[in-house]
């Protein structure tokens, strides 16, 4: 059975739906995946066609959690100084699901100055910095065993810092 993933991404404007595009292209090459732009629908188009927003928010919604808790991993595109809201949802359900979640970011600003917050950092097993790096990930995780995988789900190699101390390197 073919291994499936679930891409977490902004997609509100041509720029961010070509770069969902693009990390879908190289994902399809050995996955089956779920683009919430593609195959979901989204909340304007329902809206325009006669749906309430309300009811258009709740259809969108159920629909990318049952693709979330159908899929074995889940890809986040982490470019822009901040995470999407809905793609930090869309991790953190999956991590609270036991998936493999794998962060895509090309962009070099972050919002904190050390990086990522940690509630975006801590579920993933890593983070591509290019197509290239994130297609031989896909191709480790195809021939590799999911357990292998789920086993690694839960960062071991973060800081052993103290609460309320200057964490590393800060005096």
């Amino acid at each position: 059975m073919k291994r499936s993933v679930y891409i977490a991404s902004p997609l509100f404007n041509d720029a961010e739906r070509a770069a969902n595009r693009a990390i879908c292209t190289i994902a399809e090459r050995s996955c089956d995946v779920f683009l919430p732009q593609r195959d979901g629908h989204l909340v304007t188009d329902l809206i325009e066609g006669g749906m309430t927003p309300q009811s258009a928010y709740a259809f969108v919604s159920a629909r990318d959690i049952e693709a979330i808790d159908r899929c074995d991993a889940l890809i986040i595109n982490l470019d822009g100084r901040s995470v999407d809201e809905g793609a930090a949802f869309e991790l953190g359900f999956a991590h609270a699901r036991g998936k493999i979640c794998v962060g895509y970011r090309t962009d070099v600003r972050v919002l904190l100055q050390w990086g990522l917050n940690p509630m975006i950092f801590a579920p993933l097993v890593t983070v591509v910095r290019s197509l290239s790096e994130l297609e031989d990930w896909l191709e480790s995780f195809v021939s590799s065993e999911k357990r292998a995988w789920q086993s690694m789900s839960t960062r071991t190699q973060l800081p052993d810092i103290e609460p309320n101390s200057k964490g590393p390197n800060q005096s």
